[in-house]
């Protein structure tokens, strides 16, 4: 059964070591990783204000992102910025479950979160094109391309929407914390 829920100190180790786990599998297919920021990343789990998310699987942690409760004020017009919008980045999962698409699963979590507690937009941003592909196939828009600092940045969003039959994915109707594995293969997911 999988578990979404908020990391904590503790999950450090465990989220590097996921993380190492997709940096093997990008180098060996020849993609840029996070090799060099790995204990960085996991080191978010530790953040007091509670914003990374972690995904797990019979208590071994499958996926992670990190959850702003604002977008972040470079590259997004005022208009944009003014309306409430939960932002994601450092969304990694375990490639060993990619069979679940546990990054659309992830995903789609924010956005029916993000509906429920009356945001308007999920938003999140990339600085390579395949990553923009594979969120588009999650329902999300290029808004923006945007230099910052020596990178270029895709800046992205969907609008924050229910997510018709997610929550039958999940053990206790309405608690979106937990779904099952075989509810995930049912869909197709």
């Amino acid at each position: 059964m999988f578990v979404m829920r908020l990391a904590m100190a503790a999950d450090v180790p465990l989220v590097a070591a996921m993380i190492r786990a997709r940096c093997g599998w990008l180098e060996e297919r020849g993609l840029p990783s996070w090799r060099a920021s790995v204990d960085d990343v996991a080191a978010q789990a530790e953040n007091t204000d509670g914003t990374m998310w972690v995904l797990e699987d019979g208590g071994r942690i499958v996926g992670c992102t990190t959850v702003q409760d604002q977008t972040p004020p470079w590259g997004w017009t005022p208009e944009e910025l003014a309306e409430p919008a939960y932002y994601l980045y450092t969304s990694v999962t375990d490639p060993a479950f990619q069979r679940f698409k546990l990054g659309t699963l992830m995903a789609w979590w924010a956005v029916d979160r993000a509906a429920r507690e009356d945001r308007s937009w999920v938003r999140r941003g990339c600085m390579f094109p395949g990553l923009v592909r594979y969120y588009e196939r999650q329902g999300f828009t290029l808004y923006h391309e945007v230099r910052r600092t020596r990178n270029r940045v895709f800046l992205m969003g969907r609008r924050a929407e229910r997510i018709a039959g997610l929550e039958r994915m999940f053990a206790v109707p309405g608690d979106f914390s937990a779904v099952t594995s075989a509810a995930l293969l049912r869909r197709g997911l």
